[in-house]
């Protein structure tokens, strides 16, 4: 199986995070919840379907043949609907679209030559201006798990915080700050990182709390997902 991602110049100002592929046989791949949502396509059957943001790792369906995605830090706004109407679920994008605009895309999607074409549809079709609030949410949640902190910073209430971040994210603010803590530690862990340091600078009590917080978000532990080469 080879995954290949990319950043184009002009993504993150087009409110994307990146596009992806995978291709190879049918394996089932461990999906760990990044606190972002993606749309995706595969070529063979031509489906066409929205990975919600997820609160815990799941693992996807063994699709052999080529896949090809688009990943979105918030879904409300390319897709239309609160990101919590999607949490932890997949659904078909005709589902959430007209039958007609999603057989549309999917139509284009066919007829794009290679990869980097489809990827290109998909930005085309579904890049929108990113969601300001969103993002300073996002940056703040990285930093800190204190839903009242979030909210003086940004200048609304706390119910108003955790109203929007479920229509952006999926759930609320304080998951928001589990997930992205868990994804940069992991980043840390596969960069080398030795896990005790990896728990010192994420802001964990110790590296007993790194673990549990990695096993209950990913369903195993970090040795496992970074290789038994790694520090730690």
């Amino acid at each position: 199986m080879t995954y290949r991602e990319r950043r184009p110049p002009g993504l993150p100002g087009l409110g994307v995070v990146c596009v992806w592929s995978r291709s190879g046989g049918a394996t089932a791949v461990r999906v760990l919840p990044d606190a972002c949502a993606d749309v995706i396509w595969h070529r063979e059957s031509g489906a066409l379907w929205v990975a919600g943001p997820d609160t815990a790792a799941q693992l996807s369906a063994p699709v052999a043949g080529t896949i090809v995605g688009i990943r979105f830090p918030s879904a409300a706004r390319p897709l239309g609907v609160p990101a919590a109407d999607l949490r932890d679920a997949r659904v078909a994008l005709a589902d959430l679209w007209s039958t007609r605009r999603a057989a549309d895309l999917a139509d284009r999607l066919a007829e794009a030559p290679d990869t980097a074409a489809a990827q290109r549809v998909l930005v085309s079709a579904l890049a929108t201006e990113p969601d300001p609030l969103a993002a300073a949410l996002r940056a703040l949640a990285a930093r800190t798990g204190s839903v009242t902190e979030m909210a003086d910073r940004l200048g609304y209430s706390p119910r108003q915080l955790r109203r929007h971040a479920h229509t952006a994210f999926g759930y609320g603010p304080k998951v928001l700050h589990r997930v992205l803590r868990f994804t940069r530690a992991v980043s840390l862990a596969r960069a080398g990182t030795p896990f005790a340091d990896i728990a010192q600078a994420g802001g964990f009590t110790d590296q007993a709390h790194l673990s549990n917080e990695v096993r209950d978000l990913a369903g195993t532990t970090l040795s496992d997902l970074v290789g038994p080469d790694r520090p730690q």
